[in-house]
């Protein structure tokens, strides 16, 4: 069937990641029918793949991520047009796993100052994939607004043939001018499906579909130019959230130790001899705590560093007072929250208090 091609779209195809979007069929097609976009969708781009190039089409490991700026991934899905008003932003151009705390808060502070605008519905963040689940529970919890944001990546660089990044965009600004994603908490839009902040992780190194919820579930599915939701997470989120990081320019240190077979205290002393505030133990199973580790924790705790106990194995409840006597220790469980979400919880706890219930209360709540 012959379609008609604006000169528009015609203009927008001389950037390479247009055109081979375009070639891998990934970009979505937009019946003429469809009504003019009246959402105001802002992304804010801070580099990683999906803004990444490789030395060939068909390379999609060993690219370099963080080459391409906000306005060239906004020209190369011209059809973004079509489902909302948009504008770009370059807030950072790093690869994720050089996302830092002072990242955060300036990301954070970004977005609230935009949804606090009433010519701003939604926020796109483009993300690196490696610390995106990070980020987006980290925004869960100090976004102070019921407006949709939503984060987005892409498993392979936009130079690729069966590039992900312009659909995942697509998607993502979508999603965030949906009225249907209001009040949700923040998103992640990868793969055509929508997860929750809290819950999502990242499962596999280099697949499409490596962003899942293993165990609870995705929210929804985005298909056929609209997103649907099947379920909602029931804990508290952005606005109704206690966090307040308007006025903090740091956040406590907060270190992850691995527990595994003949594990030593060593890295554990390191860092509290370092300064950390609080350790997350990524224990085995049930968030178990070797012998040879337990002397060094109990004392650390005795020195006033909050102790979490979490679990390496990326399911399932931590269970208080199950492998441990978390009452007697004074040792916090992370309830379902993997190490690395638990440790953001708990340096966003640490701004508000160090009493150790209401800390566990916080894990039980958020």
């Amino acid at each position: 069937m012959y379609v008609p091609i604006s000169s528009r779209l015609l203009s927008a195809l001389s950037t390479p990641l247009c055109a081979l979007a375009l070639l891998a069929g990934t970009v979505p097609a937009v019946r003429a029918a469809d009504a003019a976009p009246s959402a105001h969708v802002t992304i804010l781009a801070t580099g990683g793949t999906i803004a990444g190039s490789g030395a060939t089409t068909t390379t999609t490991v060993g690219y370099t991520a963080a080459t391409v700026g906000v306005d060239r991934l906004i020209q190369a899905v011209p059809e973004l047009a079509k489902v909302a008003q948009v504008k770009g932003e370059q807030v950072f151009q790093i690869a994720s796993e050089n996302m830092s705390n002072e990242h955060w808060l300036v990301l954070a502070k970004r977005v609230n100052t935009l949804l606090a605008q009433p010519d701003v519905d939604g926020i796109v963040i483009t993300h690196g994939t490696d610390t995106l689940e990070e980020t987006a529970y980290f925004l869960d919890m100090v976004v102070k607004s019921h407006k949709p944001v939503v984060l987005v990546g892409a498993m392979r660089p936009g130079t690729a043939l069966s590039a992900d990044g312009p659909i995942n965009l697509y998607n993502a600004v979508l999603l965030a001018a949906s009225k249907d994603a209001i009040g949700k908490g923040v998103l992640v839009a990868l793969n055509d499906q929508i997860q929750g902040a809290r819950d999502v992780t990242k499962t596999n190194t280099s697949t499409l579909d490596s962003f899942k919820t293993t165990e609870l579930g995705m929210l929804g599915y985005i298909q056929g130019n609209r997103p649907y939701f099947y379920r909602a997470s029931t804990r508290k989120h952005t606005a109704d959230t206690e966090f307040d990081i308007s006025k903090l320019d740091a956040l406590p240190q907060v270190d992850i130790v691995y527990g595994y077979a003949n594990v030593s205290p060593v890295a554990l002393d390191a860092l509290v001899a370092a300064g950390a505030k609080g350790i997350i133990h990524a224990g085995v199973g049930d968030g178990s705590l070797a012998s040879k580790v337990l002397p060094s924790l109990t004392a650390a705790r005795k020195q006033g560093v909050l102790i979490v106990r979490s679990a390496r194995v990326g399911q399932g409840i931590v269970a208080r007072n199950g492998e441990a006597n978390d009452d007697k220790l004074d040792f916090v469980v992370s309830d379902t929250l993997n190490p690395q979400k638990a440790r953001i919880l708990l340096m966003l706890a640490l701004t508000k208090t160090s009493d150790s219930k209401e800390i566990q209360r916080m894990f039980y709540t958020y």
